[in-house]
């Protein structure tokens, strides 16, 4: 039985070994005479370290029972109670999986905290566990400034590379809505195995060139390392040499299983960072014990005398001897803590176990956009403001615009309305974008509004996810569609279910600005005339809105931006890129698809949609390209009909209203949705199935999608896309049958 119950082993062996004086040899010199540290300090850190173990311990028991799900202990990691004790919970925590012991130690900077039992509630998930509502097992706290991470592997740590970039940035501009305080540092830990990651070399290199040109990140990463990845071993000295002599990034060497060791260079690095504004990357050896989770069995590819001789080296059993040695407790006394300790967890996670859970859909769901910011969105500028921004181009707002310069002058509202808005991405600062359409804002806002990033997708959302931590609203840019796929994992791993594991008391609201989809011919062939937006429709609360014309960007940009600064909502906002420049409808110089500059309080809200004509013989829905073509199309198929038809523009995508779009088709039984996305997996064959199960008539519908292609260069780019003349076709067969 012990051969494989690893856990029983380790939970007898500790009083054994300390009642024995069995301990591990001393690892250092270090006594506690030579540091400022206090006695019941160090016992404190045992304690959390000791209650930790037991929370593991009880929680392996109550899966056997089927009482606890999927967990990752804690078990090796212990050490980290004392980041819980040095660094104040004033400074956010992006915390690995393995940190029972650092949320418990931090706890108690907080009175009347209940770390244990709040942990028992998550472990058990049960829906009054106060940060996920019993949706995951999360280590998380509004109260103690740590968001909630799920299994993480690396996607945490750009967002915290943001966090930490957006602490000075906040300072500098005096944004009132700005959460951390001026001198506040991001604390951000992973494991071993994570520094392999994409998404973590994404973060450490941005950290390293931001610090390299003269940027404040003031963040320290910790590698809590103990040489394993699951099943496979970190080589020893990987981590060392890779960090050490690394740009930007000043490297520590601390021991994860010496107490004094520990104190002492975590108040170190914690006076370096907070002083100087740096990076540093903290490097703690420890071990893992009881394998990586719940169901993984060590050894299955470890050898018993590998795995007794790591839990020789227990955490727990350094510290016994460490309190020992330093006449802080004697034996009896550390005994006498573990056993009392492991009691009132037992009843803890007891009495857990009978609180309720999650039971309908409503309540798992309703935390998906649920948001605990209640701003008032702030006023319109004075008009002479205005005047003295826009300059010159003031007196061009009353003309007509094509849409990339209509989204121009947007962007300078809104920077000018909202003093938390930023604008970032690749080339949008002096360059203006590759289509100009951030012109001009770096020159009136300046770097630390509007600036340029890394050409690296992930680091882009990811300051994005940062920046909203600290009370910003982020305008980020993906310079093309096919380029948001790098990166998307920040977007559905981590922006989307922020608010739903924490109940919403975290958001990272932003609105993220994409140029994208088809119909340019002599640009780029797939890779910048991306044509699906699949990836989109899979993700649960976000906001996704398609403009097809220049009024309409304006309008829903505006409210894009609100829903994000008062409902702390993400908006990807796709910009078609083929109708940028358009000015143009039926004819050349017609100039039909060229507006003029809304009135400052015009907006569209989430859901409306827009109805051209009112014929009853065919209804056309589509959206983007797909509107500029139907209209294109419209008058050859009434002539062909001899009736009229109308055209419905969907505009969001995410929120479509299901029981108006069937009022506003009204009596009309031929529907046709034209998608320029690829049949296989767009929004139009999601519209076709609810069109289908909810209207209570039976329609004729046709969905003309683009093909189940990429999109090559050149004269062939539009081939395998609706086009005006293929729209007017597919129109004429629906209605003729």
């Amino acid at each position: 039985m012990s051969l494989f119950n690893r856990a029983e082993v380790i939970n007898s062996n500790f009083t054994k070994f300390v009642r024995e004086g069995n301990l591990p040899p001393p690892r250092t010199n270090l006594l506690l005479s030579q540091a400022n540290i206090k006695p019941t300090e160090l016992v404190s850190i045992f304690e959390s370290q000791v209650l930790s173990r037991h929370m593991d311990l009880k929680a392996r028991s109550l899966k056997e029972e089927g009482k606890c799900f999927y967990t990752i202990g804690s078990s090796g990691h212990e050490g980290n109670a004392v980041f819980g004790q040095v660094f104040p919970y004033s400074d956010i925590t992006f915390l690995h999986y393995r940190s029972g012991a650092f949320f418990i130690e931090r706890s108690k900077q907080v009175s009347g905290s209940t770390p244990v039992y709040d942990l028992a509630l998550s472990f058990v998930a049960s829906s009054g566990d106060p940060i996920s509502g019993g949706r995951h097992k999360v280590i998380g706290s509004k109260t103690l400034n740590i968001p909630p991470q799920t299994s993480t592997i690396a996607s945490h740590l750009p967002k915290a590379v943001g966090t930490a970039f957006s602490i000075d940035r906040a300072h500098d501009l005096d944004i009132e809505e700005r959460k951390l305080k001026g001198d506040s540092i991001v604390l951000c830990s992973f494991g071993d195995a994570t520094v392999n990651h994409a998404a973590a070399l994404s973060a450490f290199n941005t950290a390293s060139w931001v610090s390299y040109l003269g940027g404040h990140i003031p963040i320290i990463f910790i590698c809590e390392d103990n040489e394993m990845g699951i099943s496979v071993p970190t080589e020893k000295h990987w981590i060392e040499k890779s960090f050490k002599n690394k740009v930007g990034i000043q490297y520590e060497f601390c021991d994860g299983l010496h107490l004094i060791d520990l104190i002492i260079r975590s108040r170190r690095v914690e006076h370096d960072c907070r002083t100087q504004r740096c990076p540093i990357f903290l490097h703690m050896k420890t071990v893992r014990l009881m394998g990586h989770a719940g169901s993984d069995v060590e050894i299955g590819y470890r050898s018993l005398e590998e795995i007794e001789n790591t839990e020789f080296n227990d955490p727990l059993l350094h510290s016994a001897r460490i309190l020992i040695e330093n006449s802080v407790l004697s034996s009896e006394d550390i005994i006498s803590i573990y056993k009392s300790e492991q009691s009132r967890v037992h009843h803890i996670f007891e009495t857990a176990t009978r609180k309720p859970k999650l039971q309908s859909e409503k309540k798992v769901m309703e935390a998906i956009t649920t948001h605990d910011t209640n701003r008032k969105f702030p006023n319109f500028p004075s008009e002479e403001t205005r005047k003295k921004v826009f300059g010159k181009e003031f007196e061009r707002l009353n003309q007509k615009h094509h849409m990339a310069k209509l989204i121009n002058y947007a962007l300078f509202d809104i920077l000018l309305r909202l003093k938390n808005t930023l604008i970032f991405g690749e080339d949008v600062a002096q360059k203006g974008g590759v289509y100009h359409v951030t012109a001009d804002l770096y020159r009136q806002f300046g770097v630390r509004r509007v600036f340029n990033s890394p050409l690296d997708e992930t680091s882009i959302i990811g300051f994005a996810i940062g920046f909203a931590h600290n009370g910003f609203i982020p305008i980020p840019e993906i310079q093309f569609l096919a380029y948001f796929h790098n990166a998307e994992d920040q977007l559905r791993g981590e922006a989307a279910t922020l608010p739903f594991f924490s109940k919403g008391q975290f958001t990272n609201p932003m609105v993220l600005r994409v140029p994208g989809l088809a119909y340019q011919k002599g640009f780029g062939g797939h890779f910048h005339n991306d044509n699906s937006l699949a990836i989109f429709r899979d993700i649960p609360g976000i906001i996704l809105a398609v403009p097809s014309n220049g009024l309409d960007a304006v309008k829903m940009l505006r409210s894009s931006v609100r829903e994000a600064y008062k409902n702390g909502r993400i908006v990807v906002f796709v910009e078609p890129i083929a109708l940028y420049m358009t000015k143009d409808l039926h004819k050349q110089k017609d100039g039909k698809w060229k507006f003029q500059y809304p009135n400052l309080e015009d907006e569209i809200p989430v859901g409306e949609f827009c109805e051209y004509g009112n014929g009853k013989s065919l209804t056309i829905l589509t959206y983007g390209n797909g509107l500029f073509l139907s209209l294109q199309a419209k008058p050859e198929i009434e002539k062909q009909l001899k009736k009229k038809i109308k055209i419905i523009d969907l505009r969001w995508l995410s929120h479509i209203d299901i029981p108006m779009l069937i009022k506003a088709i009204g009596t009309c039984e031929n529907v046709l949705i034209v998608d320029e996305c690829r049949k296989t997996g767009c929004h139009g064959e999601g519209l076709l199935a609810q069109l289908v199960s909810e209207s209570k008539k039976l329609l004729k519908i046709k969905l003309h999608a683009a093909e189940d292609s990429f999109i090559p260069l050149g004269d062939a780019a539009t081939v395998t896309l609706p086009s005006r003349v293929s729209i007017v076709k597919n129109a004429i067969e629906l209605v003729n049958g």
